[in-house]
């Protein structure tokens, strides 16, 4: 072990000396000095544990876009942006010349051939299988009968516990399971009850926990560092590999099951009357319809499992948190919001604007997924005047583009749900290329309605029956990953409202 915390410290431990000897005085320079051989590494390390928030000082101070200056030698350089007209031109306009890349790929190649980490005809045949899947009627009525399930059965006899006996939970938690729980039903038709009482461990969302830091860690180390790990089998790497393990076997056990549950049913549904879930529809797949997969690969199956059930869980727990959080601090959008269902009813989801509005704003300020990866395959021009190399790296930062002054106004930090609103009182569409929480152009989220609905059924829910308060004196604030958790959680206490 002593080995191993010297190899993950070892370029920390340097670039803290430097500091040590060389500080400045003025804290943006720590960021931007490029130190000779180690580049910007020692002030993005230094850092490390604020970036989110350092990222929106350094970005309003550089004019939207940064070039990060990484170690040499090591392929760390990155153009970091969240210029509404750079984001605009990668993702749609020249959409065709901005891809994953191979450093993405071979950064994310835990999660083998999944729809987030393809490129090209291999991503089409599986958007377009998600997007028929997503909407079918099957899928539609399970997705929606899984969630009141969960809600009737899980979360508010958990929440009226919680109320009862006068705890403090981690609310963040109660969420991961609940998403993780409804999430893996629309997958693969069972159901893990991780949500109750008891609070049972699974090993499988322990290893989306693992997978998440794993691939962040790649983000922020040298690549060589990393990989001797892997080659070694230490430290962050050997945990990411056992994560890998466990969707190998508990992916296995469950394309088992429903192999012989496909088998003994038959291969049709009735008028798509039935509930189907997507591991069930990727199994009956037309190999014609859609070339590149092969349902009766269990390696694809295994990937297709993988990628729902982290873009289900995570997403959508992150963003209830954050959402539940901001209420806290908001009472005035509390009052709003059950004045509006007050008005609509519980069942009109489709109604309660200014609900959407203030979920619409919480991403705004604290999005799910807080970056995104984008190469280029030939040279290019970006709008702000940039140049990029092929197969460079470019960031596009979603969490600074939220709060940017430029983009959104001199009041980008505060939490106001009518921005979305318009004056007749219909949502207020806002540009993806500035509201990105769906990604935008060819790869907008297929899943962007079906989440919607699922987080205002929760927040309805809750809003309607319980008084949720934020513990005092915690320190909230992001932690570094993949997904935009919070650190240490969300402390709450929960009280059932005496009338709803």
């Amino acid at each position: 072990m002593a080995s191993l915390s010297l190899l993950e410290a070892s370029v920390a431990i340097l670039c803290f000396l430097i500091f040590h000897h060389l500080l400045f005085k003025k804290p943006h320079d720590w960021f931007l000095k490029n130190w000779p051989v180690l580049g910007m590494l020692p002030g993005f390390l230094m850092v490390l544990h604020r970036i989110y928030d350092y990222s929106v000082e350094v970005l309003e101070n550089t004019n939207l876009t940064f070039p990060f200056k990484g170690p040499w030698f090591t392929g760390m350089d990155i153009l970091v942006t969240v210029d509404p007209a750079d984001i605009h031109y990668i993702l749609s306009s020249n959409f065709s010349n901005y891809t994953k890349g191979a450093d993405f790929k071979e950064v994310f190649d835990i999660f083998g051939e999944m729809i987030f980490n393809t490129d090209g005809e291999l991503w089409k045949n599986q958007r377009r299988a998600a997007q028929y899947m997503l909407n079918h009627q099957g899928f539609q009525k399970l997705s929606m009968s899984a969630t009141r399930t969960k809600l009737n059965n899980g979360l508010v006899p958990l929440f009226d516990h919680f109320s009862k006996e006068e705890m403090t939970v981690d609310l963040q938690n109660v969420f991961q399971r609940f998403t993780f729980d409804t999430t893996f039903v629309l997958v693969t038709g069972f159901d893990p009850k991780t949500l109750s009482i008891g609070m049972p461990e699974d090993e499988y969302a322990k290893a989306l926990d693992l997978l998440g830091d794993g691939i962040f860690f790649r983000h922020v180390i040298p690549k060589f560092l990393w990989k001797l790990q892997k080659c070694i089998g230490v430290g962050q790497e050997k945990r990411t590999m056992e994560a890998g393990a466990t969707f190998d076997r508990v992916s296995g056990k469950y394309i088992l099951a429903k192999r012989r549950e496909v088998r003994s049913k038959g291969t049709h549904d009735q008028h798509g009357e039935c509930q189907e879930d997507l591991l069930t529809s990727h199994m009956k797949l037309d190999a014609t319809k859609y070339e590149l997969l092969n349902p009766n690969d269990d390696k694809f199956l295994r990937d297709t499992v993988l990628a729902f059930n982290l873009a289900g869980r995570d997403t959508m727990a992150s963003a209830l948190s954050w959402f539940f959080c901001l209420l806290s601090e908001n009472p005035r959008v509390v009052t709003k919001i059950r004045q509006e269902v007050n008005l609509h009813g519980q069942d009109n989801l489709e109604r309660l604007v200014y609900l959407q509005a203030a979920l619409y704003e919480s991403m705004r300020l604290y999005p799910p997924v807080p970056f995104q990866r984008k190469s280029p395959i030939k040279p290019d021009l970006l709008p702000s005047g940039h140049k990029v190399d092929a197969n460079s790296t470019i960031m596009i930062f979603l969490y600074a583009l939220g709060r940017m002054r430029a983009v959104w106004g001199e009041d980008a930090m505060e939490f106001k749900p009518e921005r979305w609103v318009s004056q007749s009182g219909c949502l207020r569409h806002e540009p993806s290329f500035k509201f990105l929480s769906f990604n935008a152009g060819a790869r907008t989220c297929p899943g962007k309605q079906l989440a919607l609905t699922l987080m205002k059924k929760v927040a309805v829910e809750i809003i309607q029956n319980y008084d949720i308060k934020v513990i005092k004196g915690q320190k909230i604030e992001p932690d570094p990953g993949l997904i935009l958790y919070m650190k240490r959680g969300l402390k709450v206490t929960i009280t059932k409202r005496c009338s709803a």
